[in-house]
């Protein structure tokens, strides 16, 4: 089993940075696919940002300039830094990976005001 915990959503205003880290207990070296989603209050979660173990990346078209994902196996974390925020991007983001089956972590709290 392998738990994942999210850390670094907050408050931010508009055109802010926030940087979300997930920290793995275990070794991230063989999950092929890890990403991030999103859930807004009242909406379904959707798919932020991917990465797979090679370093490929694929972004929503809402987020695609503004957001980046990065992985560091050495740490067994992944991260998405966050830049030009909006209020739209405010929603609780959820740290994901693929090994077997899916695991997600609890999620952060991201909060952008106008």
């Amino acid at each position: 089993q392998v738990q994942l915990v999210e850390s670094g959503g907050g408050l931010v205003q508009a055109g802010g940075s926030l940087k979300l880290s997930c920290a793995a207990s275990g070794s991230i070296r063989s999950m092929n696919t890890m990403a991030w989603y999103r859930q807004a209050p009242g909406k379904q979660r959707e798919l932020v940002a991917t990465i797979t173990s090679g370093g490929n990346t694929d972004y929503a078209d809402s987020v695609k300039g503004r957001f980046t994902i990065s992985r560091d196996n050495a740490k067994n974390s992944m991260y998405l830094q966050m830049n030009s925020l909006k209020p739209e991007d405010t929603a609780v983001y959820y740290c994901y990976a693929w090994h077997g089956h899916a695991y997600w972590g609890q999620g952060a709290q991201v909060t952008v005001s106008s």
